[in-house]
């Protein structure tokens, strides 16, 4: 029996307190003088949210079949990124079998190539994409997972990302990954309490619980081959995570062959597309890449993107993004294990990652998920009522 038709594409910007998790206010340890690119200014140090992380805001894409079946997805890119789903990227899917995703997907990148490539334009293209899969899933009554491949694990095991990664290994998670605070700017004042920290949660979690440092495009090669080295030797940090610009993909291939031997460098998390992906690890710049599926291209670009890196031996463990990571990781054996990030204000409890905009979004319990937690149509999540939206375009 054929699918219905996409009647409509709908895109909106959610909006009110907590709608957007790049924008935490206040205690919240996401936003504690996080070394940042813009760390090299003392007026942006001290909050991410001072030189404007939260100015997008979230995009909410929704996808809505003939027969009035709606699938949707969430992301980042707020009211541009409305603009560009509604005015643009809707009509190549209105009117088309939502199953052709492989020619939408294509029609959407080429068709916004020239002022697209990267960035916001394949935000919005990601956000677009998995509200398809979602869509899809529940027209054909499946989970995304089934439809990619199928589980090839009964459950997926987490490292945690927070501030406290001592409290994570008590919750279950397999690792904590830790924000980097001091950058380069900051001096060896700052390094030293870079690894001062590190040292007391090595202590707190004795030797062979994972510990690694999110450097978020903070770092320059020098500084980062120095921590990375100390870091080692010092505390046995696993790995050093996105510690140079995304575009400088010369100074990670560099990183890679300074850091000692045993540490990973891991990458990834603002890259784009198969092509993006492609250069980091045809230039040997990591040992695992970290692609976010709502920034990246979404599900369907994702999926190239993974299977590039499993015939290079390269590991993909997707940066955050909740259940759209997770029916991914479900079904590739290079990809063993999967990120959540701590959204709790201090890091002590393990609460939804996309609260309060979904419900029903599983989260690990002890570390851990069963992959029969994510057998619901689609990604198996609903949005949130209460959450207000606003639509501030149409077409």
């Amino acid at each position: 029996m054929p699918l219905p038709r996409i009647r409509h594409v709908r895109a909106f910007t959610a909006t009110g307190a907590g709608a957007d998790y790049h924008d935490q206010a206040g205690a919240h340890w996401i936003d504690d003088h996080i070394a940042t690119p813009m760390s090299r200014y003392p007026e942006y140090r001290s909050s991410r949210r001072s030189f404007g992380i939260n100015v997008l805001g979230t995009l909410v894409v929704e996808i809505e079949a003939e027969d009035g079946t709606v699938g949707f997805a969430v992301t980042t890119g707020g009211e541009p990124a409305c603009y560009i789903v509604e005015r643009h990227l809707a009509r190549f899917l209105e009117g088309r079998d939502p199953s052709e995703i492989e020619k939408i997907w294509d029609q959407m990148y080429h068709a916004s190539q020239f002022y697209g490539r990267k960035g916001l334009v394949v935000n919005a293209i990601s956000g677009v994409d998995l509200a398809l899969w979602d869509l899809l899933g529940q027209l054909r009554d499946e989970p995304v997972y089934q439809m990619i491949g199928g589980a090839v694990r009964d459950e997926l095991s987490f490292y945690a990302t927070g501030a406290r990664p001592d409290i994570a290994q008590s919750l279950g998670f397999i690792g904590g990954k830790l924000p980097l605070h001091h950058g380069p700017a900051e001096g060896e004042e700052g390094m030293a309490r870079n690894l001062a920290l590190l040292a007391d949660m090595r202590k707190r979690c004795g030797d062979d619980f994972w510990l690694m440092y999110d450097c978020w495009m903070s770092l320059d090669l020098d500084y980062a081959t120095r921590l990375a080295r100390r870091a080692w030797d010092e505390c046995g940090l696993k790995w050093i995570e996105e510690a140079l610009s995304p575009d400088d993909y010369w100074g990670y291939a560099e990183l890679k062959r300074k850091v000692p031997p045993g540490m990973l460098v891991t990458t990834g998390e603002h890259e784009a597309t198969r092509w993006g992906f492609r250069l980091l690890i045809d230039m040997g710049c990591c040992d695992i890449i970290q692609p976010d599926v709502g920034w990246c291209g979404g599900l369907t670009e994702l999926l190239k993107i993974s299977a590039y890196a499993e015939s290079r031996g390269v590991l993909v463990i997707p940066h955050g993004s909740s259940v759209y990571s997770y029916h991914f990781v479900a079904t590739r054996h290079h990809s063993p294990f999967a990120e959540f990030l701590m959204m709790h204000p201090d890091a002590s409890e393990v609460v939804p990652m996309f609260a309060p905009q979904l419900l029903g979004e599983p989260v690990p319990e002890r570390g851990r998920l069963a992959v029969s937690a994510l057998d619901a149509p689609g990604f198996g999540v609903t949005l949130n009522p209460d959450v207000p939206l606003r639509r501030p375009y149409t077409h």
